[in-house]
């Protein structure tokens, strides 16, 4: 809903575009008022500023053909639409046809399916446009939009618009970020491009747009089955033009080869849903497929089609690790605050939060560089004067070093307890001076003994360790929250929690305490994967970058809360039970809805080395700790949706908080272990 934000972003990819020769142009769904509005596509306000902001963009469509995206209101119901203007006017609108309305999306409650094939007008202004299954002719080429979800489905709009004899279709997306799903854009692209018989143009947003999803970008241009351009992901600039030229001639013999019966535009200028305009096209190189990316940077910047980390044997590692720093870089920026705050135990949660944010620094530098990195946050009054030094040197490299900016932006804080270890204050250490973060270090044990003497007068008794165990192991973890939230309050930092996926879901993290803040970069990736992405980053990490050595320490250590005493020898894995196993039990319960005998089967052969009573143990316990735990993920702050495995009830996996227990199920699972 940033009007005045999004137009300019929207004018200047439309110059940019024109002035790179471009004829026709795809910009992303919904662009015009952001995908992520919710509930605020219902608002009547929203639907007429969209209109109003439509109006005033039309003009800028001078010598180009261009696709935005905006919500249309239509006879009582509202569209998820793709305005096309040409030659500085409006022609009319297509709608979306297949909502999208699992996981993460919401489309049904907001948004109407446009039923295939029906062509309606809708008054705008005393001047009726047309408006649905429409078909574009602009100077002779035909164009036909596939709007997002349009594309994901067996009945793909597409084959249709072939049939209509289109030569290019656009496809506006707002398709959010999970891991390895960039194959499965490309997968679609090209099938498309050569089952239809068409060039084929997807166009996704970039950034963090709202707040949990993440776009990463990737526009994708085919032609006849053939791949022309991938552009880049996971930029940091406020938008990307990527182009390429296109052989209308060449589509078309293959389409009269594959689709004899294909309408020639020639022949049929009368026909229904077919909107026609003159126009011009620009000169352009007879080389089909080069290449043109600018960004908002002044002078622009090429990018390459496909960098070698996006098939890389570490494409996981390298698509987490950009997409939560831009997503950090973006929530930082739009949220206005003025830094982060992590509680850094030196354990491998919070250190990797900690080199999420230096690698956000990172990142941003090598592609805005320091100026640009101190004009997209201009709001952090501490990041002023190093921005103004970046401007003078014209961004010399040795004018400002890295680390620099990391302290300005991250602060650190190590809380010691008692049963803290001198370990994890060196980890802690380590990591921050390995990252450039300031550093504090305090102890909290005279809060702790506050509140356990002062419960332990009221109730009159002493608190022991044997009768007490979870109470005084919590109000360690939440003694440490007031000061951590404290920090952050007095420099309006926002306060990043730890806690990851795996412990969501086994409820192994103290409500008040470790997940205290006001954001949950790690609630969306499971512990297994963060142990493996900690090694990665310390010998390999990502391209462009390299590795952080001293992670090490930090490698070295046993994931443990250490909130018992030391004589305990407390361990994650001993509280709940091995990593890799709860991710396994995790995925086929929860992801794949499966019941506990199911569990027990799939992940069973698995883990081999483990006998069935033991492994029917952990398959009961992880569905008690789910159960009683929804509270908790009802709770946590806001996360970023990596992947089908997410637990957010807000975005992704709704449960009851209150429900029976898997108890009758339980049983059933005891009972077959018992007969084996």
């Amino acid at each position: 809903m940033d009007w005045e934000t999004n137009s300019r972003h929207i004018r200047a990819a439309i110059d940019a575009a024109r002035d790179a020769g471009v004829g026709i142009l795809c910009l992303p769904e919904l662009c015009i008022t952001g995908y992520g509005c919710e509930d605020m596509f219902f608002a009547s306000g929203l639907q007429l500023r969209a209109l109003e902001i439509l109006r005033e963009l039309v003009p800028d469509t001078h010598g180009i053909v261009a696709c935005l995206g905006l919500p249309v209101y239509h006879d009582g119901s509202v569209y998820n639409a793709a305005a096309v203007a040409c030659n500085g006017r409006l022609l009319g609108f297509v709608a979306k046809q297949h909502l999208a309305g699992d996981g993460i999306h919401y489309e049904p409650r907001w948004f109407r399916r446009w039923p295939a094939g029906v062509i309606s007008t809708i008054d705008l202004g005393n001047q009726l446009y047309p408006i649905g299954d429409l078909l574009f002719d602009c100077g002779g080429v035909r164009i036909g939009l596939e709007i997002c979800r349009d594309a994901w489905v067996a009945d793909r709009t597409g084959a249709r618009l072939a049939q209509r004899g289109a030569d290019v279709l656009l496809n506006p997306s707002a398709s959010h970020f999970a891991f390895a799903k960039q194959l499965v854009r490309e997968r679609f692209v090209l099938e498309g491009s050569r089952a239809f018989c068409v060039s084929y143009a997807y166009c996704n947003l970039l950034g963090n747009e709202a707040g949990r999803a993440i776009y990463d970008g990737g526009t994708l241009i085919a032609s006849g089955g053939k791949m022309l351009v991938s552009g880049s992901r996971f930029s940091f600039a406020d938008w990307l033009i990527t182009n390429a030229v296109i052989d209308v001639d060449g589509t078309r013999r293959l389409k009269a080869e594959s689709f004899p019966e294909a309408a020639a535009p020639s022949h049929v200028s009368d026909e229904e849903g077919l909107v026609s305009c003159e126009f011009k096209y620009p000169h352009v190189s007879e080389r089909v497929g080069s290449i043109t990316t600018q960004t908002s940077r002044p002078g622009g910047m090429a990018v390459p089609g496909h960098p070698q980390w996006e098939t890389g044997a570490h494409q996981k590692e390298e698509e987490f690790t950009r997409s939560v720093a831009l997503a950090l870089f973006d929530y930082l920026r739009k949220s206005r605050a003025q830094g982060f705050v992590v509680s850094l135990s030196g354990g491998a949660d919070s250190t990797t939060v900690a080199v999420l944010v230096h690698l956000l620094v990172q990142f941003g530098r090598r592609e805005l560089g320091v100026s640009g990195i101190g004009d997209k946050l201009s709001h952090v009054s501490s990041l002023r004067e190093i921005a103004r030094r970046a401007h003078k040197s014209n961004d010399n490299t040795r004018a400002v070093d890295d680390r620099e900016i990391v302290k300005r932006l991250l602060s650190c804080v190590y809380q010691a307890t008692r049963n803290s270890g001198a370990e994890t204050l060196a980890a802690a250490r380590a990591v921050a001076e390995a990252v450039g973060a300031e550093f504090l270090e305090w102890n909290v044990d005279g809060i702790v003994g506050t509140y356990v003497d002062t419960v332990a007068k009221a109730i009159g008794r002493e608190l022991t360790w044997h009768r007490d165990d979870i109470a005084l192991q919590n109000i360690q973890a939440r003694a440490r929250g007031p000061g951590a939230w404290l920090l952050a309050n007095l420099s309006g930092a926002i306060l990043l929690t730890t806690s990851n996926r795996s412990e969501a879901a086994a409820g192994y993290a103290t409500m008040d305490g470790d997940t205290c803040g006001g954001l949950a970069p790690l609630a969306g990736i499971d512990k297994a994967f963060l142990l493996d992405w900690l090694r990665w980053m310390e010998t390999t990490g990502p391209a462009g970058i390299g590795p952080l050595p001293a992670l090490s320490v930090v490698n070295r250590l046993r994931p443990t809360a250490e909130l018992r005493p030391p004589a305990a020898s407390q361990t994650d894995e001993a509280d709940l039970m091995p990593y890799r196993v709860l991710d396994a039990i995790e995925r086929a319960a929860i992801r794949d809805k499966l019941m506990p005998i199911e569990v027990f089967q799939v992940v069973r052969p698995m883990f081999q080395q483990y006998g069935p009573e033991q492994m029917a143990e952990w398959v009961e316990r992880f569905f008690r700790l789910w159960c009683r735990n929804q509270w908790k993920r009802e709770r946590y702050a806001p996360s970023f949706h990596l992947d089908d495995e997410n637990l957010d009830p807000k975005t992704w996996c709704r449960f009851p908080i209150l429900n029976s227990g898997f108890e009758r199920e339980l049983e059933e699972l005891r009972e077959y272990v018992r007969r084996l």
